[in-house]
């Protein structure tokens, strides 16, 4: 779908060949669309709790079944950028987390079931014991409704980019969908 200036519009309808009457109240699309707007100028930055360190990576090496030398002399696998920034078991994601934010308009809109659909991951190199990572995060697109096997819905893409000091280290595009389920509208 293109925007007024002919561009490709990030926060669109799907492409499907039902059209949005058919699957959802236009008004309450209207509502998701202009709070995926909104939530779109929203940027959350935060340091991970601990810097990169080995006890939490031989945890780590541990559960995913991994013995790599490489990684008990001060590195850590690559995959690990998001362990480091993770909320934790009682951590809660503020009011400018637009992730965060986003499902929470799609909930209190109806759409309570969620699905991790994929996740585009880029690791630009190594991260050493020591290091204090920060990430950035940014809704980077909504898609929908749409309608599939789980139920109507839209797929909600974030942007995280982590950083050691001013240098760029990983980033990952993390897509969900959050949908009505089958049977219970």
């Amino acid at each position: 779908m293109s925007d007024a200036d002919g561009g490709t519009s990030r926060w669109h309808a799907g492409s499907g060949q039902r059209g949005i009457a058919d699957l959802l109240d236009p008004a309450v699309h209207a509502s998701i669309m202009a709070a995926a707007e909104r939530i779109s100028t929203f940027r959350c930055a935060r340091d991970a709790r601990d810097p990169v360190n080995q006890p939490t990576i031989n945890n780590w090496l541990e559960a995913m079944g991994l013995d790599n030398p490489r990684f008990q002399a001060g590195e850590a696998p690559p995959t690990m950028a998001q362990a480091w920034t993770m909320y934790g078991l009682g951590g809660k994601a503020g009011p400018d987390d637009p992730l965060h934010a986003m499902m929470v308009i799609l909930t209190d809109a109806g759409f309570t079931g969620v699905l991790g659909t994929n996740s585009e991951q880029t690791y630009n190199r190594y991260l050493k014991v020591g290091e204090q990572l920060r990430v950035e995060t940014a809704l980077d697109s909504v898609v929908g409704p749409k309608s599939t096997g789980m139920g109507v819905g839209y797929f909600v893409t974030s942007r995280s980019t982590w950083f050691v000091g001013d240098e760029h280290v990983a980033s990952m595009l993390f897509r969900v969908l959050k949908f009505i389920p089958k049977g219970s509208a």
